[in-house]
């Protein structure tokens, strides 16, 4: 189980979430109450993983999402929701371009003295992630726990020594962070969605249900304490960085980040007065690297969901071509075609990229994954009404319907405060929620235009011991 765990955790690349979106709901979102929200968002998702988890030992396809809804609500809302998962995976990778572009473009003026644009690195990078996937070249287990253990630990550090010190100027202020004031200050609606991105990846743990020993006990095991680790640890890590700048002014100091470009200055200027500039020096390579594992394993994903939909003749079938290294070419082409397609437009305007391209690939990525889950929970009910196969009320009605209200509930105040979230107007808002929206219909129209193979599941199985054993997170 612990192995199961640490490739789970890997995926979530903390330090991405901590350094380069926490400063985000900070300044955009509730501010000194994000770190109530994480704990919220892990409760939430506990109560989904009850039925997921409860659904993967009846249904063994390693599909997950599409074959739990195929299963439970048919084949042709499948394979809209297909389509729903490939939009969200390509939104939270184009977002995460955006961000690796300002750190790479930070570091290389820092230390070479070179003033390129952040685009110029990312579509550098998205021609080398090209090239790594069509060679099917992967970060190997081994670097990806070094590196995870490295940014993980140097977060804990700061994290416990602000703790044992007592706080900041207003202390440690723990009502300040968690309570229910704190909570729905401001537009919590901003910190839901980056929450909930936190969390991306979780679902992987049910790809290893072969690999465990005892699987009926191991994997929901493993599940619950994933996601009780990820909330706790970006909840207790959020609230030190709240502490140490305080309450009252811990939002403007990231507003203040925000706008200057440079929002990983809220974490990194905290760690540097802490604990060293060494500190921040590594922590500025280690966000590079996890955002370049973190980028390649959406890569990956979405090569096996166009690899795998042309097979299943949802999709044309050359897309199913594999060169000589086995890797899916076709599909990788296409990849990469759309990367560049949804980074060159906020190039061309001049667009900050972390207040537009990351917040608005994150936000689509979330309201997506959302209906995924929404879509799961609703299987999960259906498929043990319609078989009996499993009676329990709590693992089969009552722990889905609590995490329909509750995914409900966060669909809503995401979009109540999406326009802030965006920085936009409310047209463009409109626009992109209607974007999740219009692929969803529009995949359930394929799959009824295209029954494809019958029995054959659109969505990949990810190999475990790799970066693309479960998409990283924003």
């Amino acid at each position: 189980m612990a192995g199961i765990l640490f490739f789970v955790f890997s995926a979530q690349a903390p330090l991405t979430g901590v350094a380069g979106t926490l400063p985000v709901p900070l300044g955009l979102g509730n501010a000194a109450g994000v770190p109530a929200v994480y704990l919220v968002v892990g409760v939430m998702i506990g109560l989904f993983s009850v039925g997921f988890i409860t659904m993967s030992r009846h249904v063994t396809d390693a599909g997950a999402f599409y074959a739990y809804i195929s299963h439970g609500l048919g084949r042709r809302l499948a394979v809209g929701a297909s389509q729903v998962a490939v939009l969200c995976y390509c939104a939270v990778q184009a977002g995460m371009y955006g961000l690796y572009g300002v750190v790479v473009e930070g570091l290389v003026q820092r230390y070479a003295s070179v003033d390129l644009p952040w685009w110029l690195w990312a579509v550098a990078t998205i021609v080398l992630v090209q090239l790594l996937g069509s060679l099917n070249i992967e970060f190997g287990a081994k670097l990806l726990a070094v590196l995870v253990v490295a940014e993980t630990s140097l977060l804990l550090v700061f994290a416990a020594y602000e703790l044992l010190s007592g706080g900041g100027p207003e202390g440690l202020a723990f009502t300040a962070s968690f309570s229910p004031t704190a909570l729905f200050a401001g537009a919590p609606g901003v910190a839901v969605t980056f929450a909930i991105a936190c969390v991306l990846g979780f679902e992987s743990t049910a790809i290893y249900a072969k690999e465990a020993k005892d699987p009926a006990r191991t994997i929901p095991r493993a599940t619950y304490l994933s996601v009780a680790a990820i909330s706790v640890f970006f909840a207790f890590v959020s609230w030190m960085f709240v502490s140490f700048y305080g309450p009252s002014k811990v939002q403007g100091v990231a507003l203040d980040a925000l706008q200057s470009g440079d929002a990983t200055a809220v974490v990194f200027g905290a760690v540097t007065q802490t604990l060293g500039g060494w500190a921040t020096d590594v922590m500025q390579v280690l966000l590079a690297t996890s955002l370049i594992a973190g980028v390649l394993a959406f890569h990956n994903g979405v090569n096996r969901y166009f690899h795998s939909l042309g097979a299943a003749g949802v999709l044309p079938r050359w897309l199913s071509r594999t060169n000589r290294q086995g890797a899916p070419y076709a599909a990788s082409s296409v990849q990469t075609v759309i990367a560049i397609a949804m980074v060159i437009p906020f190039a061309l305007a001049g667009a900050d990229p972390v207040l537009t391209l990351l917040t608005w690939g994150g936000g689509v990525g979330v309201l997506a994954l959302v209906l995924l889950y929404l879509l799961t929970s609703l299987s999960v009910i259906v498929f043990f009404r319609r078989t009996g196969l499993d009676r329990r009320r709590w693992n089969t009605l009552i722990a889905p319907l609590a995490s329909i209200v509750l995914l409900l509930g966060a669909a809503t105040l995401a979009l109540e405060n999406f326009t802030t979230l965006i920085s936009a107007s409310a047209t463009t808002a409109t626009v992109l929620e209607l974007t999740v929206v219009a692929v969803f219909v529009g995949g359930i129209v394929l799959g009824h235009l295209r029954p494809g193979v019958a029995g054959t599941s659109p969505e990949p199985s990810l190999r475990g011991g790799d970066v693309e054993d479960a998409p990283a997170r924003v």
